[in-house]
Protein backbone atom coordinates (compact mmCIF):
# COMPACT_ATOMS: atom_id res chain seq x y z
CA UNK A 1 0.00 0.00 0.00
CA UNK A 2 1.24 3.48 -0.89
CA UNK A 3 1.84 5.88 1.97
CA UNK A 4 0.28 9.30 1.35
CA UNK A 5 0.25 12.67 3.08
CA UNK A 6 -2.19 12.45 5.98
CA UNK A 7 -4.32 15.43 4.89
CA UNK A 8 -5.85 13.58 1.95
CA UNK A 9 -6.80 10.26 3.53
CA UNK A 10 -10.40 10.97 4.45
CA UNK A 11 -11.86 11.47 0.98
CA UNK A 12 -11.53 9.84 -2.46
CA UNK A 13 -11.65 13.22 -4.22
CA UNK A 14 -8.78 14.44 -2.03
CA UNK A 15 -6.80 11.25 -2.65
CA UNK A 16 -7.19 11.59 -6.42
CA UNK A 17 -6.19 15.28 -6.29
CA UNK A 18 -3.19 14.42 -4.09
CA UNK A 19 -2.05 11.55 -6.32
CA UNK A 20 -2.56 13.26 -9.68
CA UNK A 21 -2.16 17.02 -9.24
CA UNK A 22 -0.92 18.43 -5.94
CA UNK A 23 2.72 19.36 -6.20
CA UNK A 24 3.02 18.56 -9.92
CA UNK A 25 4.74 21.46 -11.71
CA UNK A 26 2.23 23.38 -13.84
CA UNK A 27 3.46 25.49 -16.75
CA UNK A 28 0.23 25.90 -18.70
CA UNK A 29 -1.15 29.42 -18.28
CA UNK A 30 -4.77 28.30 -18.32
CA UNK A 31 -4.12 25.80 -15.52
CA UNK A 32 -2.21 28.43 -13.56
CA UNK A 33 -5.18 30.76 -13.95
CA UNK A 34 -7.55 27.98 -12.86
CA UNK A 35 -5.61 27.43 -9.65
CA UNK A 36 -5.36 31.17 -9.02
CA UNK A 37 -9.11 31.55 -9.39
CA UNK A 38 -9.90 28.46 -7.29
CA UNK A 39 -7.43 29.34 -4.53
CA UNK A 40 -9.04 32.78 -4.27
CA UNK A 41 -12.49 31.20 -4.12
CA UNK A 42 -11.30 28.92 -1.33
CA UNK A 43 -10.35 31.76 1.03
CA UNK A 44 -11.95 30.98 4.38
CA UNK A 45 -13.25 27.59 3.21
CA UNK A 46 -11.84 24.10 2.84
CA UNK A 47 -10.08 23.01 -0.34
CA UNK A 48 -12.44 20.02 -0.42
CA UNK A 49 -15.37 22.43 -0.81
CA UNK A 50 -13.69 23.91 -3.88
CA UNK A 51 -12.75 20.52 -5.34
CA UNK A 52 -16.38 19.43 -5.10
CA UNK A 53 -17.40 22.51 -7.09
CA UNK A 54 -14.52 22.43 -9.57
CA UNK A 55 -16.47 21.06 -12.52
CA UNK A 56 -19.18 23.66 -11.93
CA UNK A 57 -16.47 26.32 -11.96
CA UNK A 58 -15.16 25.00 -15.27
CA UNK A 59 -18.59 25.42 -16.84
CA UNK A 60 -19.39 28.73 -15.17
CA UNK A 61 -15.99 30.26 -16.00
CA UNK A 62 -15.65 29.20 -19.65
CA UNK A 63 -13.11 26.49 -18.85
CA UNK A 64 -10.94 29.08 -17.08
CA UNK A 65 -10.13 31.02 -20.23
CA UNK A 66 -8.64 34.24 -18.81
CA UNK A 67 -9.53 36.25 -21.93
CA UNK A 68 -13.20 35.31 -21.64
CA UNK A 69 -13.27 35.88 -17.87
CA UNK A 70 -11.58 39.28 -18.28
CA UNK A 71 -14.44 40.31 -20.58
CA UNK A 72 -17.20 39.46 -18.07
CA UNK A 73 -19.56 42.35 -17.46
CA UNK A 74 -21.99 43.11 -14.62
CA UNK A 75 -24.67 40.92 -16.19
CA UNK A 76 -22.33 37.92 -16.29
CA UNK A 77 -21.18 38.56 -12.73
CA UNK A 78 -24.82 38.65 -11.56
CA UNK A 79 -25.35 35.35 -13.38
CA UNK A 80 -22.37 33.86 -11.52
CA UNK A 81 -23.76 35.09 -8.20
CA UNK A 82 -26.97 33.13 -8.93
CA UNK A 83 -25.06 29.94 -9.81
CA UNK A 84 -25.49 27.49 -6.93
CA UNK A 85 -22.67 25.32 -8.29
CA UNK A 86 -19.97 27.81 -7.31
CA UNK A 87 -19.11 29.84 -4.22
CA UNK A 88 -21.41 32.83 -4.50
CA UNK A 89 -19.43 35.54 -2.81
CA UNK A 90 -19.70 38.96 -4.46
CA UNK A 91 -16.11 39.96 -3.63
CA UNK A 92 -14.66 36.67 -4.88
CA UNK A 93 -16.62 36.81 -8.13
CA UNK A 94 -15.53 40.41 -8.73
CA UNK A 95 -11.94 39.44 -7.88
CA UNK A 96 -12.01 36.61 -10.43
CA UNK A 97 -12.72 39.12 -13.21
CA UNK A 98 -10.17 41.63 -11.90
CA UNK A 99 -7.59 38.86 -11.63
CA UNK A 100 -8.25 37.70 -15.18
CA UNK A 101 -7.56 41.22 -16.42
CA UNK A 102 -4.38 41.44 -14.33
CA UNK A 103 -3.37 37.97 -15.52
CA UNK A 104 -3.57 39.16 -19.15
CA UNK A 105 -1.41 42.18 -18.28
CA UNK A 106 1.23 39.89 -16.77
CA UNK A 107 1.11 37.71 -19.89
CA UNK A 108 1.69 40.79 -22.02
CA UNK A 109 4.61 41.96 -19.90
CA UNK A 110 6.39 38.63 -19.45
CA UNK A 111 5.22 36.60 -22.45
CA UNK A 112 3.32 34.21 -20.16
CA UNK A 113 2.11 34.03 -16.60
CA UNK A 114 4.25 30.89 -16.32
CA UNK A 115 7.45 32.87 -16.92
CA UNK A 116 6.40 35.48 -14.37
CA UNK A 117 5.36 33.18 -11.52
CA UNK A 118 8.09 30.56 -11.94
CA UNK A 119 10.79 33.26 -11.99
CA UNK A 120 10.24 33.59 -8.23
CA UNK A 121 11.66 30.06 -7.74
CA UNK A 122 14.32 30.27 -10.46
CA UNK A 123 12.17 28.05 -12.70
CA UNK A 124 12.56 24.94 -10.55
CA UNK A 125 10.49 23.61 -7.66
CA UNK A 126 11.59 24.15 -4.09
CA UNK A 127 11.80 20.70 -2.49
CA UNK A 128 10.98 20.63 1.19
CA UNK A 129 11.63 17.66 3.45
CA UNK A 130 8.84 17.80 6.01
CA UNK A 131 8.13 14.77 8.14
CA UNK A 132 4.83 15.87 9.71
CA UNK A 133 1.87 17.99 8.64
CA UNK A 134 2.59 20.31 11.56
CA UNK A 135 5.83 21.35 9.81
CA UNK A 136 4.06 22.58 6.66
CA UNK A 137 3.92 26.37 6.68
CA UNK A 138 0.79 28.32 5.82
CA UNK A 139 3.00 30.97 4.22
CA UNK A 140 6.67 31.78 3.76
CA UNK A 141 8.80 34.87 3.14
CA UNK A 142 8.70 33.95 -0.57
CA UNK A 143 4.89 33.73 -0.63
CA UNK A 144 4.87 37.10 1.16
CA UNK A 145 7.03 38.53 -1.65
CA UNK A 146 4.89 37.05 -4.44
CA UNK A 147 1.70 38.19 -2.72
CA UNK A 148 3.03 41.73 -2.44
CA UNK A 149 4.00 41.77 -6.12
CA UNK A 150 0.63 40.38 -7.24
CA UNK A 151 -1.21 42.98 -5.14
CA UNK A 152 0.98 45.73 -6.61
CA UNK A 153 -0.19 44.52 -10.03
CA UNK A 154 -3.84 44.81 -8.98
CA UNK A 155 -4.68 41.19 -8.14
CA UNK A 156 -7.23 40.50 -5.38
CA UNK A 157 -7.54 37.55 -2.96
CA UNK A 158 -3.83 36.85 -3.24
CA UNK A 159 -2.71 37.05 0.36
CA UNK A 160 0.40 35.17 1.34
CA UNK A 161 -1.49 32.06 2.53
CA UNK A 162 -3.45 31.85 -0.74
CA UNK A 163 -0.23 32.33 -2.71
CA UNK A 164 1.51 29.58 -0.78
CA UNK A 165 -1.41 27.22 -1.42
CA UNK A 166 -1.10 28.13 -5.12
CA UNK A 167 2.62 27.36 -5.00
CA UNK A 168 1.89 23.95 -3.46
CA UNK A 169 -0.90 23.16 -5.91
CA UNK A 170 1.14 24.10 -8.98
CA UNK A 171 4.33 22.36 -7.92
CA UNK A 172 6.41 25.47 -7.25
CA UNK A 173 7.07 23.75 -3.93
CA UNK A 174 7.09 20.04 -3.19
CA UNK A 175 5.43 19.85 0.21
CA UNK A 176 4.60 16.16 0.14
CA UNK A 177 5.82 14.61 3.36
CA UNK A 178 9.04 12.66 2.92
CA UNK A 179 7.15 9.49 3.89
CA UNK A 180 4.66 10.07 1.04
CA UNK A 181 5.34 8.17 -2.18
CA UNK A 182 4.69 11.35 -4.22
CA UNK A 183 7.60 13.20 -2.59
CA UNK A 184 10.16 10.94 -4.24
CA UNK A 185 8.19 10.66 -7.48
CA UNK A 186 8.22 14.43 -7.93
CA UNK A 187 11.92 14.91 -7.22
CA UNK A 188 13.47 16.35 -10.34
CA UNK A 189 10.09 17.34 -11.80
CA UNK A 190 10.24 20.66 -13.61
Amino acid sequence: MKHRCDWCLNNDLYIDYHDQEWGVPVHDDRQLFEFLLLEGAQAGLSWLTVLRKRENYRKAYDDFDPEKVAAYDDVKMQELLQNEGIIRNRLKVAASVTNARCFLEVQKEFGSFDKYIWSFVDFKPIVNHFETLAELPAKTPLSDLISKDLKKRGFKFVGSTIVYAHMQATGMVNDHLVSCYRHAELLGAK
